[in-house]
């Protein structure tokens, strides 16, 4: 093998052709499948093998990684199409897009312009909470931005590899290329295999489980020169890679076992076809993917790719529906088709090829300008929502917010021309302190964190707040007696786990609650306040039960509060749509709760628990409300927002004082 061996640098028909097959086969399985087709994983190995064959060769032509140009060529290649597309849809996300889901919209616009929203969605993806954000407009610049990072990568590898080859090897740059591409491959492959079995869905947008991919590419480019095949087994290749990418989505659930090694699937789809080039004669699949048509569609791919996506997430808003006809869908595929053509013949390609802006200061001014009114745009908008959500605070008062109290007393009303707060929009960050506190654990970690809250000066009594993220909602009703009961609250909290012995599907669940109970134990609180059951569960799990009686037997109170009804649909989106008294935002409490409480059916509960029921501070006659005494309260679809919470404090308190006492 030559590594000295340069490829011809000629243009390569097929790759345009795969471009554009796997742009259309991502838009098919986003329109008509629900699922992801492996078609970015093919934009990767062909990113990886252009800009390494780029690179290494404007190096080798000129002695030097002219860092600063190649970054500004790129940016005058790709900002234009991308934030003509960023700004014309942030746009239309104030226009269309319900409020409740701005806050999380406007994140991942700023993260796609910085180009970190793969990123920002890694974080969504291991935060409990985030999990019920819809899918925003923005989403698919996860792709983009992974890519974006690859090309500040491969620079500075180059120019590692360069140090390494003159000052420790003493060999040329291409072979030692080779061999840095070759151990980057193998550390990223083995922590993508390692972390898509540990955390899948942060693994599917890690930058450094996706290397491999580029890297795969590269060390392709590098290769090419050497590798020759006959015309028969190129025939093979071509369409051996072209139907393994065809057929990759249909035959692996690539939005779940994805990157790790079933990424090798449309990775090696990809390298087949490349390896294959045009040797395998006019029947081959290189007769298919050079043809005018997937040619021309492969120059407008990239517009193709950023506009299908919120083109129809705003079909699926406008329209209501969940999935998409096949009329309806071919639709979206033509508008989209046609969107990509106009961004990139009258926006892309005027400033792509116009020499003038060679010049590395106007490149960069033209860049500066595309990205300056996203930016623009994005802070306005970030202001707008915190100017509704610091008006929170000012807005509830005891009069015209009574919250849970009309369910109780008949003397309190709730008729009122106040709006409801939180508003849908406030809703999503109308969370417990423990939450921007840092005190509530994410998915993956086993650590015990704890906060204290209520009385931390003198104390008469200590209650430990434990479990889930049904636990963690109650802290504002505690807090709204702690200080004046003198009571001290330690909160133990982390998504996703409940305060159980059961051996739980995800590892750190059940090693956090073993680290919890010794924390407990060391402790020795006066009460531990906790779930009693899971809404959607028939029966208190024996896991409950076991770590109950592992309390008794240390003498511990159990204060185990039934947990709150859960609805089907996104509560906030639904007040938002229909208002704060619509009979669509309440729901039939026999639909959403058990007939019988799954605490009535234990026939021995650990005479050191309290059982609390207070699910008529959210249902009355039968129906559970979107909206109580002028109070939103859920954030979602099952979590309290900490303004209902705290008008639970008095009922909360009616109960568990006395236990204390």
């Amino acid at each position: 093998m030559d590594l000295y061996k340069k490829a011809d640098r000629k243009f390569r028909l097929e790759i345009e052709g795969l471009r554009a097959v796997a742009s259309i086969l991502v838009a098919v399985y986003h329109i008509w499948l629900g699922n992801v087709s492996g078609g970015v994983d093919v934009f990767f190995v062909v990113a990886g093998f252009l800009i390494t064959t780029s690179l290494l060769g404007r190096y080798e032509r000129s002695g030097k990684i002219d860092f600063s140009g190649f970054i500004l060529r790129l940016m005058k290649r790709l900002f234009p199409a991308a934030f003509t597309v960023l700004f014309i849809t942030g746009i239309a996300c104030i226009i269309w897009l319900p409020e409740v889901r701005w806050a999380q919209t406007v994140q991942e616009l700023l993260a796609a312009a910085l180009y970190f929203e793969n990123w920002q969605l890694a974080i969504n993806s291991v935060d409990y909470l985030a999990q019920n954000n819809e899918a925003s407009p923005f989403q698919h610049f996860w792709a983009m931005s992974l890519q974006g990072q690859f090309y500040i990568i491969w620079p500075l590898l180059l120019f590692i590899t360069i140090l390494l080859a003159r000052f420790i090897f003493k060999k040329q740059v291409r072979p030692v290329f080779f061999g840095t591409l070759i151990v980057v491959f193998f550390i990223s492959f083995g922590y993508s295999i390692y972390m898509t079995d540990v955390n899948q869905p942060w693994a599917y947008f890690d930058t450094f489980t996706r290397v491999w991919e580029f890297s795969a590419g590269g060390l392709l480019a590098l290769l090419i020169a050497n590798i020759k095949v006959n015309k028969s087994l190129s025939f093979v290749l071509s369409w051996l890679g072209l139907i393994g990418l065809v057929s990759c989505g249909l035959v692996l659930q690539v939005s779940t076992v994805f990157p790790g090694y079933a990424a090798l699937w449309p990775v090696l789809s990809a390298i087949f076809i490349l390896i294959a080039g045009n040797q395998g004669g006019k029947y081959s699949a290189y007769g298919l993917l050079s043809s005018k048509p997937l040619i021309a569609f492969g120059g407008i791919s990239y517009g193709f790719y950023l506009w299908h996506w919120p083109i129809l997430i705003f079909y699926f808003l406008i329209t209501g529906n969940e999935t998409a006809s096949l009329v309806e869908g071919l639709l979206i595929m033509v508008l989209s088709a046609i969107l990509a053509y106009v961004t990139t013949e009258f926006v892309e390609k005027p400033i792509r090829n116009r020499k003038s802006l060679n010049v590395k200061w106007k490149t960069a001014t033209v860049a500066v300008l595309f990205l300056l009114p996203v930016l623009v745009l994005s802070g306005f908008w970030s202001q707008t929502i915190a100017k509704q959500q610091n008006q929170l605070a000012d807005m509830v008062n005891e009069e015209d917010y009574p919250g849970a109290a009309v369910t109780a007393f008949a003397e309190t009303s709730a008729e009122t021309d106040e709006p409801v707060v939180p508003t849908p929009v406030q809703a999503r960050n109308d969370q417990p302190d423990l939450y921007a506190d840092g005190c509530h654990q994410a998915i993956g970690e086993t650590e015990v964190i704890e906060c204290i809250y209520g009385e931390t000066e003198n104390p008469e009594y200590t209650v430990a707040l434990v479990g889930g993220s049904h636990s963690a909602h109650w802290l504002p009703a505690l807090q709204g007696f702690a200080e004046e009961e003198k009571i001290q609250i330690n909160s133990y909290t982390k998504s996703g786990c409940r305060f159980s012995t059961e051996e739980f599907d995800a590892e750190d669940c059940t090693d956090w609650n073993t680290n919890l109970m010794d924390v407990i134990l060391e402790l020795d609180p006066d009460l531990v306040f906790t779930t009693a059951d899971v809404t959607q569960h028939q029966e208190v799990p024996d896991g409950y039960v076991e770590a109950w009686e592992i309390l008794e037997e240390h003498d511990i109170q159990v204060f185990a509060v039934r947990d709150n009804p859960r609805f089907t649909f996104d509560v906030p989106s639904c007040v938002e749509e229909n208002g704060p008294d619509s009979i669509e935002c309440a729901v039939e409490q026999e639909e959403i709760l058990p007939a019988e409480a799954p605490w009535d059916q234990l026939e021995n509960p650990p005479a050191n628990v309290h059982y609390a029921d207070f699910t008529d501070r959210f249902c009355e006659d039968g129906s559970c409300k979107a909206v109580v005494g002028n109070v939103l309260v859920y954030t979602d679809s099952h979590h309290i927002t900490a303004t209902y919470s705290s008008t639970l404090a008095p009922f909360v308190r009616d109960e568990l004082v006395p236990l204390l006492k």
